[in-house]
């Protein structure tokens, strides 16, 4: 049997309608679908009722179950099935679906990435914050916070970001602040995690910077942790919104 197709699609940031059309379709023709953690259940029950599912979230300390998405994703194509593979967020931004990608390439697979909206920027921007903003930033970064001693941060080359996105933080938040403040960061500098976003259970956690480091603050994962000015923006930017939505309606 000739070889099947894989596509490897970012689900976006939590609610299931921010997914892209191109990535709903490829769900909904596919015979084998392999998802993430989180996946909205909404985006899985798109696939055809055939078509088999596999439950393939990780957790810390994943190395061996990655080399098992792969042999999964080969051994589906080439029986010639047509797989998806979907990630939450975009599948390039620490989704290790590069990984996946050239794994599959290298075994002849043909291989199709299809974009997802990244919760770096999709849950800011959902939440009010916006990344870049006249006057305020520039522009932003983006960085894990959850890296093994052979990977670790350098936290200097983002201390003075004007916009910092922190993913996968949380557990290491206390250590994170320590360290932007002794690379030059200002204490006072607005933070906020974002837990849940983009989700009908999303909570907001608001704090100056030095509260984190000094382990005051309480968030709990998932969550997107904003560092910068931008955040200040936060309740104008909400405030204002749903007074035009009040307008226009009325």
């Amino acid at each position: 049997m000739g070889s099947g197709k894989v596509y490897i699609v970012g689900a976006g940031p939590g609610d299931p309608e921010l997914i892209t059309l191109k990535g709903l379709r490829a769900i909904q023709a596919a015979d084998v679908l392999l998802y993430d953690r989180l996946v909205h259940p909404d985006l899985v029950s798109e696939a055809p009722p055939r078509a088999i599912r596999h439950y393939v979230g990780k957790e810390r300390g994943h190395k061996r179950r990655q080399e098992q998405i792969h042999r999964l994703l080969l051994a589906y194509a080439r029986k010639g099935k047509t797989v998806v593979r979907l990630k939450g967020g975009d599948p390039f931004v620490f989704g290790r679906g590069s990984e996946e990608a050239i794994f599959l390439a290298r075994h002849g697979v043909p291989v199709e990435v299809i974009p997802g909206i990244s919760s770096s920027f999709g849950v800011p921007e959902s939440s009010g914050i916006p990344l870049t903003h006249r006057g305020l930033a520039r522009g932003f970064a983006v960085v894990t916070g959850q890296c093994s001693q052979s990977d670790s941060v350098d936290w200097r080359a983002y201390a003075h970001a004007d916009t910092l996105v922190i993913l996968m933080g949380v557990q290491n938040r206390q250590t994170i602040a320590r360290a932007l403040i002794e690379s030059g960061k200002d204490p006072v500098t607005p933070t906020v995690f974002i837990e849940k976003g983009c989700t009908s259970e999303e909570r907001i956690v608001e704090a100056p910077l030095k509260a984190v480091a000094h382990g005051e603050v309480e968030a709990r994962p998932p969550a997107v942790w904003v560092i910068g000015e931008v955040v200040r923006l936060r309740e104008e930017v909400k405030s204002q919104c749903r007074s035009s939505l009040t307008a226009a309606s009325s």
